[in-house]
This record gives C-alpha cells, sequence and structure tokens, in this order.
C-alpha cells in the first residue's frame, strides 16, 4: 500500500508518475480505482498505438493561421478543469512519441490546449525486456517523471480476492500544503550547497538514463514532493520512494542521511524566540538552519516575523557566520514589502552587500 499512497500524494500535489512493473501486477486497475476514490475524471491514453500529432495536435487551418488541434482527450480533460492523463504503455513508445510527450508530461500542454493546474499526469511502463517491442525511455522525457516501482503486495491481492478490490485511508492533501514548500526548497539547496556535484548527474548508460537520476528539475520535484508528504504525515518508506523516485537511490540515501543528521530547530521557535538561537559549528548545518528560518519568514511574512528574520541574520553574523547569512540576506531582503520597516541596526552587516545586489 505504501506504493499507492506515494502515489496518491503525487497526484495531488501535481507532479508527473511513472509507475514501472511487470505486466499484470494492477497498475492500470489500482490508477483506475485511485481517480475513482480522488473523485477525479480519468483518460486513459495508450501511448504505444499513438502518433506524434495525437500529443503535439493536428495542423488545422482558422482565419487566424495554422492551430494545432488537440484530441478529444484534452478537451474533456480541460472542460472538466481537473484530472488525470494515463499514459498506458509508455515504454512502448516509439522515439518519436515520445519527443512528443515532452511539453505535455512537463507543462500540460496538448497541442495548442494548455491543459489546466489541476490535470495531473501518469504514466505505466512494463521493463523494456518485458514489453513487446519495448523501448529504453529517452533521457528528457524520464527525467520529467517521479518514477515509483510497483511492489506486489500479497497479503492485498489475497484480501482483495476474497472480499473484493478497494483503497481506503488514502491522504488527503490539505489546502494550504504549499506552505511548507519554501521550507523544502530552502532544505534541497542547503544539500546541494553542501554536495554541488550532486546537483547534475545524467547517467552514460542509455537504460539508466531512462530512470531516476539528479538534475535541477528532478530535485524541484522532490522539494514538492517532501512538502506534501510532510502535509499528510506521510510514512518514511512513502517519503522514500518519492524522493528516490525523483533523484534516484543513491542520490536519495545521501540526501536522508545528511538530512537525518541536520537536527534542525523548528523555524517557528526560532522566529519566536530570535535570541536564542545558537547555530553549530558546522557550515552545512548553519546554512539549512538560516535558509529553513527565512524561508519560514517569507512564507507569512508580517512586521513581527520580518524583524525577527533580520534578528536572526544579525546574531548569525556576530557568531562568525556572516558569509552563510549573506545568502539568506539578500533572499530576505528581495521578499521585503513597502509597509515593512528597515531594521537598520540588523542590517548594518549586510548593507554593503544589499546596496550591491541593488536590494537597498
Amino acid at each position: 500500500m505504501s506504493t499507492i499512497c506515494a502515489l496518491s500524494i503525487a497526484i495531488q500535489a501535481g507532479v508527473p508518475i511513472l509507475t514501472w512493473g511487470p505486466p499484470g501486477v494492477g497498475k492500470t486497475a489500482t490508477i483506475t480505482m485511485l481517480t475513482d476514490v480522488l473523485a477525479l475524471p480519468l483518460e486513459v491514453v495508450l501511448a504505444s498505438i499513438r502518433e506524434p500529432s495525437d500529443f503535439s495536435g493536428l495542423p488545422v487551418i482558422r482565419k487566424e493561421g495554422v492551430r494545432m488541434e488537440p484530441p478529444a482527450w484534452a478537451h474533456r480533460l480541460a472542460q472538466a478543469g481537473k484530472g488525470v492523463l494515463f499514459l498506458d504503455e509508455i515504454s512502448t513508445a516509439p522515439p518519436a512519441v515520445q519527443s512528443a510527450l515532452l511539453r505535455v508530461v512537463l507543462e500540460r500542454v496538448v497541442g495548442d490546449l494548455a491543459l489546466p493546474a489541476g490535470v495531473s499526469v501518469v504514466a505505466s511502463a512494463n521493463p523494456p525486456e518485458q514489453a513487446v517491442g519495448g523501448w529504453d525511455l529517452s533521457a528528457p522525457l524520464a527525467n520529467r517523471f517521479c518514477h515509483l516501482f510497483w511492489s506486489l503486495d500479497v497479503q492485498y491481492w489475497v484480501e482483495g480476492m476474497i472480499g473484493g478490490w478497494s483503497i481506503s485511508d488514502l491522504p488527503h492533501l490539505p489546502p494550504v500544503w504549499e506552505n511548507s514548500l519554501a521550507k523544502k526548497q530552502a532544505l534541497v539547496a542547503s544539500f546541494i550547497r553542501h554536495r554541488p556535484h550532486l546537483l547534475l548527474q545524467v547517467p552514460k548508460d542509455e537504460a539508466q538514463a531512462g530512470k531516476a537520476w539528479p538534475s535541477p528539475r528532478s530535485w524541484d520535484m522532490a522539494a514538492r514532493l517532501l512538502a506534501a508528504a510532510e502535509s499528510v504525515q506521510a510514512e518514511e518508506d512513502v517519503v522514500a520512494s518519492l524522493v528516490t523516485g525523483c533523484i534516484g537511490e543513491g542520490t536519495c540515501l545521501e540526501f536522508l542521511a545528511w538530512c537525518r543528521d541536520l537536527d534542525l530547530p523548528d523555524p517557528e521557535e526560532v522566529l519566536a524566540n530570535p535570541s536564542r538561537l545558537r547555530l553549530p559549528d558546522r557550515g552545512d548545518q548553519a546554512f539549512a538552519i538560516l535558509t529553513a528560518i527565512t524561508a519560514a519568514a517569507i512564507g507569512r511574512l508580517t512586521k513581527e516575523r520580518w524583524s525577527a528574520a533580520w534578528c536572526v541574520l544579525a546574531q548569525a553574523a556576530e557568531q562568525g557566520k556572516k558569509d552563510i547569512a549573506a545568502v539568506a540576506a539578500r533572499k530576505l531582503a528581495a521578499a521585503r514589502k513597502p509597509e515593512l520597516p528597515l531594521p537598520l541596526k540588523e542590517l548594518q552587516e549586510f548593507i554593503p552587500l544589499l546596496q550591491k545586489g541593488g536590494l537597498m
């Protein structure tokens, strides 16, 4: 059930998902049940029998010029305003069709029609060696997905055979789940600052390039899924499968181990009592703490939180972390609202930097 939970979170977060698994394990049936539970319209498109024009649009001459007309399923999703586009058997789609899918998966654009933000993209694939006429996914297409590997839960299957198939206890993201997105983006940025070589690692092996690997795009997806998972207090194995699906297993293990070692304070507690903050000696820990506090302040920027965040940064400078605090100071200054006063005392250490960046 952890795979189904991860799939549900990703659909609601709007992150494209590619489910991998052998034939006959119930990928398509589960996704159909899942959309029923989430009350989302479902459009199933068999990618293996489609032409590139089914995704890039057919040219139609209008008075105003040539329009790339999308197919009927795209119009139905646009009219519904929400839903799931399920691309079945994507690993048997030839390279030309995979190229046509690039904008569909990443930007939700079909022909000249932009699908609503409430439409999520889910695809399924069999490993190439188990698919009829299978192809390895191209690296650009693979990197647009979070890859989830289907595990066959024997107990779930036995219970379904006896009592009927159903999905229950699905996590439902709260309306404010994106409030923690800036905090997760700051966490990811802190890790990349500590491990810059892991920002982009395109596999040289063609088969591996068709799976999950780290890139600026997949790190952004990972941050989004971390925020969504936190909002429903997802289990650790669900979080791990989502992050692994974006950046690959090895990178994910290193990232999660680094997160466990950080021991970050609650940003809200620090903003409530900024004078009590004592930064650790480790530079990566200090950077992660300051970026998380700044992201929390910006997420709900009031006069009190604005002043508290500058107090934190001023203390960081006093504690010998001026260079690290400067990054957070630039971000905080850029988020200033007109009605917020400049805390000149706390700004003293950063005034030359902010003037140079055109922020003062």
